[in-house]
């Protein structure tokens, strides 16, 4: 797919570039042979291909869930300027 000036221009607009008009022609060769690789990809036959979620297959090793922290909060709390059942207390930011 060859791209002319007016489409870089226009793509130029909607991502908001800036282009001078000497790096027009370039971006245009630059453009099109992307596109032309996109086509290629796309005519390529992959029917019998299973999509593929990761390319080991393999599962993530997971830690076991153990709490290795004392519960600090009273001493934490304790410094707090103001704290109620558990939680802190903080002026209010959104009316």
């Amino acid at each position: 797919m060859a791209l002319d000036r007016s489409d870089v221009e226009h793509l130029a607009h909607l991502a908001r570039i800036g282009l001078k008009e000497s790096e027009i022609p370039a971006y245009a060769d630059k453009l099109s042979s992307i596109m032309g690789l996109i086509d290629r990809m796309q005519a390529v036959d992959t029917s019998g291909v299973q999509p593929l979620a990761h390319p080991l297959e393999t599962t993530q090793r997971l830690r076991a869930d153990v709490v290795t922290e004392d519960n600090q909060r009273d001493a934490l709390q304790a410094i707090a300027p103001a704290t109620e059942q558990g939680l802190y207390l903080v002026p209010r930011v959104i009316e």
